[in-house]
């Protein structure tokens, strides 16, 4: 599986950059202005930051105590993580080691995390459900490489998928307990620890409500990150135009085909932009340079594990 997925990335890079000027691109590259590129490093810290503060507020409502500090080093180490293996499941690795200790117990840690996943899961479809419709209604259905009828669907389903779990953990319990056929005193008990810490959560909805909306501000930052970058790159696309590809290309990322994204990201804000009348170059460059910053910031994860283990 990890052979198929560079071979995708491979693919779909060797397939735009031999239709691309790659001196032109290098050029521009060159050319990017530093002080919009700091700027958008302090946005992506931001996200770093409202990341740290919905993870807080669940663990909070599971009487985990934690400081804010600890849990942003955290999620430096787990983005460090993210763009430096072939998975995302590695930063989620070190986001349940740090918070199992003090939740004592593993199944608690993971629960969150997942719930934290879910809730930014739904919070990205809803913005990139809406931008969908609001670039049909400025440039029309073809410019956009999935309907916004699908994205719709995948939010009001995962919504009518959360909704029961979470105010009737039990009855999530009782759709799990076929599994307990594998080890049942294990799984038994790791199926109570998990509508355990549902049934909390029910008791405190407002964790919920926050962090959904902790995740829709995340993906506004993640809008004007980009933002950011195009300034640096004087690359002439708009606001709304980013409003609209910037979440849907990180929907597309989520197809389990690639590495981390590359090559399908590239592919879709190329697709995008050609349709929006901009020149594949500046997508392409757009998509890596963007890239590359994140990457950068996700370097102080590696010197935040590298003191931790020192």
């Amino acid at each position: 599986m990890p052979a198929a997925k560079i071979a995708v990335s491979l693919l779909l890079l060797y397939f735009l950059f031999s239709r691309v000027d790659i001196a032109k691109i290098w050029s521009s590259a060159r050319q990017a202005s530093l002080p919009w590129i700091v700027a958008a490093l302090v946005v992506w810290t931001l996200n770093v930051l409202a990341s740290t503060w919905r993870w807080h507020l669940l663990l909070t409502a599971q009487d985990v105590q934690l400081p804010r500090k600890e849990l942003f080093n955290s999620l430096l180490v787990a983005n460090f993580f993210n763009n430096f293996l072939p998975s995302n499941i590695g930063g989620d690795v070190i986001r349940i080691r740090d918070t199992a200790p003090a939740a004592q117990s593993t199944t608690l840690a993971a629960t969150v995390v997942l719930v934290d996943r879910g809730l930014g899961l739904m919070g990205l479809v809803l913005i990139a459900a809406l931008g969908a419709s609001m670039a049909v209604s400025l440039h029309g259905q073809g410019v956009l490489p999935v309907w916004p009828s699908w994205l719709w669907l995948g939010f009001f389903a995962s919504a009518a998928v959360a909704v029961p779990a979470m105010y009737s953990p039990e009855g999530l319990g009782k759709v799990l307990r076929p599994l307990t056929w594998v080890h049942p005193e294990w799984v038994g008990r790791q199926i109570q620890h998990l509508t355990d810490t549902l049934a909390r959560f029910r008791e405190k909805p407002s964790s919920l409500i926050g962090c959904f909306g902790g995740a829709v501000i995340v993906q506004a930052l993640v809008v004007i990150f980009y933002v950011m970058v195009v300034r640096a790159l004087h690359i002439p696309v708009t606001a709304q135009d980013l409003a609209v590809i910037v979440p849907l290309s990180i929907v597309v990322q989520m197809l389990p085909v690639s590495v981390n994204g590359f090559g399908v990201r590239e592919a879709t804000f190329s697709f995008y932009f050609t349709r929006v009348g901009l020149p594949i170059e500046q997508a392409v460059l757009l998509s890596l340079v963007a890239a590359g910053i994140t990457m950068l910031h996700s370097l102080s994860g590696a010197a935040v594990y590298v003191t931790r283990k020192r």
